[in-house]
């Protein structure tokens, strides 16, 4: 500072002999205004606010080492000292790697005076320096202490930002600048060795503190090298997220080795935040994402960012809304491959789950109009289409359970059969519309706990209510129970789709109450001997899911799986008897004959769906 001109009246003080002797020798020509002091700090000589600036390199740090009440004794008297040299306006200027008991202990003292309380870091990992760890100012600025509870000003300053950012605690301010920590290190490691598992982290956005970006940081060892196949960058297209190959683990393994590059990271956009495109992207992370480097990267070296058409896709959130038991949901509309728009509701709790789908219906132009030529231009993303495909399962589960209705009793369970189909979750009621339209003589009682959920199935999806089609607002479990106590025998198929609330069970779908043996055996009750039930099970937990199946086989003495190729679904299909066992081919043939069935002239029909494949490929447990 002195030799920059910033300042010549500098005291500095040290509690050994020896050290102000060696500076005082130094400095005696080349800075004869500065002063070196023997002088211990925790009592000081000097006046009362006789100092501007105090400045503190390191010392706090070698100080505070442990929360042992001599220590904070120690400290207490520090801060005290500070406090009674500086002026009114004055500032303790504190250099500080910034452990959590050092920040913590820091903030408290100062903010309790009244003082405002700001942090900044100054320096990154990513730095020509010798720390891992980024280093901290802490800017303590001295208020007179107004009587009473004023409020506590605390602020942290990002070394990417000009501007500091307000929060609300002392806790909220040790946790941002824990963050910044924990990146750091996760910086130093991906620069030094490749990560054997993904990594993934979030960015804020500056101003809200809310996730912007989710990044997932996926190493190749099995790629070759070559001089340009080091690093790039995926921007996965909004709405786009929950698909296997950018959602899951696997899948973006999967992505990275085709992609053939060594280091590839993956960014989700998070449907809360705007985005200028894809330059505008490129420009707001190319700073940050090179800190995510791998070892050894050339610094010529042009890093790519990749997507899937170019562009970052379209996201449209049509409904946002509460329930009380489902929590916050959106209904969003996203754009697909090519030109097909679907539209989705989502539970933010559990956010990168899409709970339903549906597809949407291109509008057609009215009669006697030509559509128009198409502009040679590259056209700005459209409006999503209003009205729903009802003809379109977008869900491979529900394709699998539909086909399911290929193991009813009698030669070929035809269309035109009388049916009675129980089904438990409505979500957007896609699976229970589509065996409404396509199974004509279907009677359809569909059981929903959360009444929220049926008005948005009906607003957003194109569900409705009639002859054949009732919806009962009740718990799935209350529901079963009394229909096994009053009518016994009366349905065909029953169809569980239900997700579970509880995210720390390792069961998504159903809920476990929903799989227990005493509740399995009124399903059976209401279930007709040579009916079917079938579960959508949604479980990691490798131990819950064999405990799950013995209770099944425990209850049904006919068990058949069919695993979602891609997805942790697995549909299951158990029957009363054992004596209606078929194998897995004249499954195949009787979904064949269900599918040519179904196929009615004037009836839409997906070439996508091969009920026959989908029965083939099961497993008789």
């Amino acid at each position: 500072m002195y030799d920059m001109g910033m300042c010549e009246d500098i005291v500095n003080i040290d509690v050994s002999d020896a050290v102000i002797r060696q500076m005082q020798e130094r400095s005696r020509s080349r800075r004869p205004k500065m002063s070196y002091v023997l002088m211990d700090m925790l009592q000081m000589d000097f006046p009362d606010a006789q100092f501007q600036v105090v400045l503190d390199k390191g010392t706090l740090d070698a100080i505070l080492t442990d929360e042992e009440e001599a220590t904070l004794a120690k400290v207490d008297k520090m801060f005290a000292e500070i406090s009674r040299v500086l002026q009114v306006g004055g500032r303790y200027l504190c250099v500080s790697l910034a452990q959590a008991h050092v920040l913590k202990k820091a903030v408290e003292y100062f903010s309790q005076e009244g003082w405002v309380v700001r942090v900044h870091q100054v320096a990154s990992s990513g730095d020509k320096q010798q720390f891992v760890l980024p280093v901290f100012v802490y800017v303590m600025t001295k208020f007179r202490k107004i009587p009473g509870s004023a409020p506590q000003i605390l602020e942290i300053c990002p070394e990417e930002q000009d501007k500091p950012m307000r929060v609300e605690s002392a806790e909220r301010l040790v946790a941002a600048v824990k963050d910044r920590q924990h990146y750091a290190l996760l910086c130093s490691q991906l620069s030094k060795t490749p990560c054997g598992e993904q990594v993934s982290l979030d960015l804020c956005d500056k101003e809200s503190g809310k996730p912007r970006y989710t990044l997932h940081v996926v190493d190749s060892p099995s790629v070759k090298p070559s001089r340009d196949n080091h690093f790039a960058i995926f921007i996965i297209p909004q709405g786009r997220e929950t698909e296997w190959l950018f959602g899951m683990e696997e899948g973006r393994r999967q992505l990275a080795a085709s992609a053939g590059f060594r280091r590839l990271v993956t960014v989700a956009l998070h449907r809360e935040q705007h985005y200028e495109g894809m330059a505008g992207i490129q420009a707001e992370l190319s700073g940050k994402v090179m800190e995510l480097a791998p070892p050894g990267l050339p610094a010529w070296q042009q890093v790519p960012f990749l997507s899937v058409g170019g562009d970052i896709g379209v996201r449209t959130v049509q409904h946002r809304d509460t329930s009380p038991l489902s929590g916050e949901y959106v209904v969003e509309d996203v754009k697909g491959d090519g030109s097909c728009y679907f539209r989705r509701l989502i539970f933010l709790h559990n956010r990168n789950v899409v709970q339903s789908e549906a597809r949407l219906l291109a509008p057609m132009p009215p009669p006697g109009q030509k559509k128009r030529r198409k502009d040679k231009k590259k056209p700005s993303p459209a409006e999503p289409p209003a009205a729903i495909d009802k003809s379109y399962l977008c869900c491979e589960h529900h394709k699998a359970m539909v086909a399911g209705l290929c193991l009813l009793g009698g030669p070929n369970p035809l269309p035109g059969s009388p049916l009675a189909v129980l089904v438990v979750g409505l979500g957007g009621g896609s699976l229970p519309l589509f065996i409404h339209d396509y199974f004509s003589q279907a009677h359809v009682a569909v059981v929903e706990i959360d009444p929220s959920m049926l008005e948005v199935s009906t607003r957003w999806f194109g569900f409705f209510q009639g002859d054949r089609m009732r919806v009962h607002i009740s718990d799935g479990l209350d529901y079963v129970a009394k229909l096994a106590a009053e009518a016994p025998a009366q349905y065909d198929a029953i169809m569980f789709d239900v997700d579970s609330k509880d995210l720390t069970v390792g069961m998504s779908c159903p809920p476990p109450a929903f799989v227990e043996k005493p509740f399995l055996q009124k399903v059976k009750t209401i279930l007709k001997p040579e009916g079917v039930f079938v579960l959508n099970l949604v479980c990691r937990d490798a131990r819950l899911k064999e405990s799950v199946l013995a209770t099944l086989r425990e209850v049904f003495p006919l068990l058949y799986a069919r695993r979602i190729e891609g997805e942790v679904n697995e549909i299951l299909f158990c029957q009363p008897s054992p004596e209606g066992q078929r194998d897995p081919r004249e499954l195949g043939a009787r979904a064949q004959a269900l599918e040519g069935a179904l196929r009615q002239p004037g009836r839409p029909w997906d070439s996508s769906y091969v009920l026959a494949d989908m029965l083939q490929a099961v497993k008789i447990l």
